[in-house]
């Protein structure tokens, strides 16, 4: 194994819960975050040469963003079952079940809104370096999470109501 390998596999052991962390934030769904964090990371290895002096983090973020979108847009196409779906995994932490409202919320949001909102809170970005990810303007980036965060306040607003009762 050569030095260029071993220096991508401990890039990509370093980051790949994080990735994987932002892209179940983005889907949803824990198996087509894996898929898309799979897909991120062989596109980084095939490219690790040019990559590594550059920005490998931001050009996985790029190709994850990309594909949660698609993921997106194919699952809006799916016709609904009269089936109903696996009850997921048992033994989930009780954080991840703690968190299910906000998943929830997040998945109401349109995908670029949803991964602003990622990218800024969750892993702690710029707004620049939001826009370099997303290939969008700062202004752009900064629409989206006005946008976006008004939704989350409406939508726990109506929930807290909802409590109350």
């Amino acid at each position: 194994m050569d030095d260029e390998q071993r220096e991508f596999e401990a890039w990509a052991v370093s980051r790949q819960q994080g990735f994987l962390r932002s892209a179940i934030l983005l889907t949803g769904e824990q198996a087509s975050a894996e898929d898309l964090v799979q897909d991120a990371l062989l596109k980084v290895a095939d490219r690790w040469s040019r990559l590594r002096a550059e920005a490998p983090d931001a050009y996985a973020r790029r190709i994850i963003y990309n594909g949660a979108v698609t993921w997106w847009r194919r699952r809006k196409r799916e016709t609904p079952s009269a089936e109903l779906p696996d009850a997921g995994l048992a033994g989930r932490s009780e954080a991840w079940v703690a968190g299910a409202d906000v998943r929830a919320a997040l998945q109401a949001l349109t995908p670029r809104q949803r991964a602003v909102l990622v990218l800024r809170y969750y892993e702690d970005q710029s707004e620049q370096q939001i826009a370099e990810t997303l290939g969008v303007s700062t202004g752009t980036v900064k629409s989206q999470a006005h946008v976006a965060m008004r939704r989350l306040r409406e939508e726990f607003a109506i929930v807290s109501a909802e409590e109350v009762r």
